[in-house]
C-alpha cells in the first residue's frame, strides 16, 4: 500500500502532543490577565458581602416578628397539654430508679460484721482509750466547755419549759412519796400508841367507829407541818417590814418592836388558822397528812366556830400539850380544842 501522506506531514493520531514551554511573551500575558480577573471579582465579593449582611438583617426582623406574635404561647399551652416536661421527668427519673436497681447492693451483713470484729479487736480498743485519754481530748474538752456557744446552749437546755416540767414532776413525785411514807408511819402511830392506852384502860378501839377519826400522830405531824409554813410566812414577812423601817431609821424603841412583833405573829396565827379551818376544813399541814377537821354537822366549821378551836388549841400547847392527851382515850379522838369548839378530826377519804 502506498502511503499518500505528504512529506514532512506528522501524523497526530498517532504522536502525542507534546507540551511546549513558555516564552517570556506568554508569561507576561498570563500574569497580566490574571490580575485583571481579580480586578473584575472585587466588585462581586463586595456585592456578596453586602447581600450576606441584609440576610442577617432580614432573618433578625423575621425571628422578632415571630417572637412577638401568638406562636410561643401556642407553643408553651402545647407543652403542658402534652405533659412533655412531666414525661421528660418521668423518664429521667426511671433511669435513675434503674440506674441504682442495676448498681450492686451494699452487703449489710458484711458490714455489720466487719464493725463487730473492729469494735472486738483490742488494739482498735486500746487506740480508742488512748484517744480518749490523750491531752488534746482534754484540751479539746476544756476549749469546748469554757466556748460561748456551750453556755449559750447549756442555758438555753437549762431553761427550757421541757427541763422545768421534768424538775417539777420530779420534785412533786418526791414529795409526794415523802408524804405518802408520813402518812404511812402516822397512822401506824396512832393505832399502836393508842391500842395499848385502850387496852390497858379497856377502852374500845377507835378503828371500830365507820369513820376513821385522826389520832394524835397524824394530827401532831399536820401541826408540826403548819408551825413551819407560819413561821416562814411571818419571817418573811417581818424581813420586809423590817428592810422598810431600816429607810426611815428604823423602829424605836425596843418595846414597840417586840410589840409589833407579837401583834404581826397573832395576826399571821389567827389568818393561817382561821382562814383556812373556815373555808377548806384543812390546813396546808393537815392537806399533807389527808385529815380534815369538822364540825357537827359534817361541815367545815365557821369562822367563829375555827376561832373557838384555835384558842383552845394555844391553850393544849401552853398546857405543854397536855391537852392532846384526851384524843388517845376519847371514841373519837377529840383533844381539847375539838371538845371546846364541838369538832372532830376525821382522815380525808379524798384521794
Amino acid at each position: 500500500m502506498r502511503d499518500n501522506r505528504r512529506p514532512g506531514v506528522v501524523d497526530r493520531r498517532r504522536v502525542p502532543d507534546r507540551k511546549q514551554p513558555a516564552t517570556s511573551g506568554e508569561r507576561s500575558d498570563g500574569g497580566l490577565r490574571a490580575r485583571i480577573g481579580r480586578l473584575a471579582l472585587r466588585p462581586v465579593r463586595a456585592v456578596a458581602q453586602a447581600g450576606r449582611g441584609a440576610l442577617t438583617d432580614e432573618a433578625e426582623r423575621a425571628l422578632d416578628g415571630v417572637m412577638a406574635g401568638p406562636l410561643p404561647e401556642a407553643v408553651g399551652r402545647s407543652l403542658v397539654e402534652h405533659r412533655v416536661v412531666e414525661r421528660f421527668a418521668t423518664e429521667v427519673l426511671e433511669a435513675r430508679a434503674t440506674e441504682a436497681t442495676s448498681a450492686p447492693a451494699v452487703d449489710g451483713e458484711r458490714v455489720e460484721q466487719l464493725v463487730r470484729e473492729a469494735l472486738e479487736n483490742p488494739e482498735f480498743e486500746r487506740m480508742l482509750t488512748e484517744a480518749i485519754h490523750s491531752r488534746l481530748t482534754t484540751e479539746l474538752a476544756d476549749e469546748i466547755t469554757q466556748s460561748p456557744a456551750f453556755k449559750r446552749v447549756l442555758t438555753n437546755v437549762m431553761t427550757s419549759p421541757e427541763v422545768r416540767r421534768a424538775f417539777e414532776q420530779q420534785t412533786a413525785g418526791l414529795g409526794a412519796d415523802v408524804a405518802a411514807a408520813s402518812r404511812r408511819h402516822a397512822r401506824r402511830a396512832d393505832d399502836s400508841v393508842e391500842t395499848r392506852i385502850r387496852g390497858w384502860l379497856r377502852r374500845p378501839r377507835a378503828d371500830a367507829y365507820p369513820v376513821p377519826f385522826a389520832g394524835v400522830g397524824t394530827r401532831g405531824v399536820a401541826l408540826a407541818a403548819d408551825a413551819v409554813v407560819v413561821t416562814f410566812v411571818f419571817v418573811v414577812g417581818g424581813a420586809l417590814i423590817g428592810l422598810v423601817a431600816s429607810l426611815f431609821g428604823g423602829l424605836r424603841p425596843m418595846w414597840l418592836a417586840d410589840g409589833v412583833a407579837a401583834v404581826g405573829w397573832s395576826l399571821v396565827v389567827v389568818v393561817y388558822f382561821v382562814g383556812f379551818w373556815s373555808t377548806v376544813g384543812q390546813t396546808p399541814g393537815m392537806r399533807i397528812m389527808r385529815v380534815r377537821v369538822l364540825s357537827a354537822s359534817g361541815e367545815a366549821p365557821g369562822a367563829w366556830r375555827s376561832l373557838l378551836r384555835l384558842a383552845g388549841l394555844a391553850l393544849a400547847v401552853i398546857l405543854f400539850f397536855t391537852g392532846f392527851l384526851p384524843a388517845l382515850v376519847d371514841a373519837r379522838r377529840r383533844a381539847l380544842q375539838d371538845f371546846v369548839a364541838g369538832t372532830t378530826v376525821v382522815y380525808d377519804l379524798e384521794p
